[in-house]
């Protein structure tokens, strides 16, 4: 009398926990699918030891890999807290400093001069200013003409168009340029000012220069070592 075993598909059993969504096994898993695998295999036919010691160091290489990158998340999150903290210290260090930013946004406080800072990739036959209102509105238009390659500055006296002091408030300024062709000219614009003050946000760490707010990353040199006063 013969006796026939059947050996049960592993995707049959009604004790294993399904998992949607995923794209790989965890260890886990992999143990989980191990044991069914044990459960179902033919009593007949079991699973050679090669193939079970094969599996078992594929298990033990998962969990080593699992520990590893547990370790690196672990270490970069210390990374980046440290930084913050550096960045935070060194920061504090910079009121008082005049700096250069890479920034179209300026604060109008009262008359007065304000220089608006422009950088020219060549040469320009004419450079247009055009500042906005924090409404995005246009309010004034100035000229400069034959400026130079490199940093230029634009004299704004705090009037529109019409000759009209404009309120206090946030600015915001446009930069063109065009060689003795009419061709267009790379034009960058930029703000110098006094940095009065450092707040720190979720976001990043933002300088207070002359009431504006100016994230770090955007700012591009001290114009000078010394506090001013």
């Amino acid at each position: 009398m013969s006796t026939t075993y059947t050996t049960l598909p592993l995707t049959s059993s009604p004790s294993t926990t399904t998992t949607k969504g995923k794209s790989a096994l965890g260890k886990d898993d992999f143990l989980k699918l191990l044991i069914v695998q044990l459960q179902n295999q033919d009593p007949m036919d079991p699973m050679k030891g090669t193939e079970f010691a094969t599996q078992l160091a594929q298990f033990s290489s998962v969990e080593q890999l699992s520990n590893i990158n547990s370790s690196l998340t672990e270490s970069i999150s210390a990374n980046q807290v440290m930084t913050q903290s550096i960045n935070n210290a060194l920061a504090a260090t910079m009121i008082g400093k005049t700096v250069k930013a890479s920034s179209d946004s300026f604060n109008v406080a009262g008359s007065g001069d304000m220089n608006l800072g422009y950088t020219l990739a060549k040469d320009a036959a004419t450079v247009t200013v055009k500042i906005c209102d924090d409404s995005g509105t246009l309010v004034r238009t100035i000229t400069v003409d034959g400026a130079k390659l490199g940093d230029g500055t634009a004299v704004w006296d705090g009037r529109d168009d019409h000759g009209n002091q404009v309120a206090t408030g946030t600015y915001s300024f446009s930069v063109e340029a065009v060689d003795s062709a009419n061709a267009s000219i790379t034009a960058n614009a930029f703000v110098t000012g006094t940095v009065t003050g450092v707040r720190f946000k979720s976001d990043g760490t933002v300088f207070v220069v002359d009431g504006v707010e100016i994230p770090l990353s955007q700012i591009i040199e001290i114009v000078n070592g010394k506090d001013n006063g």
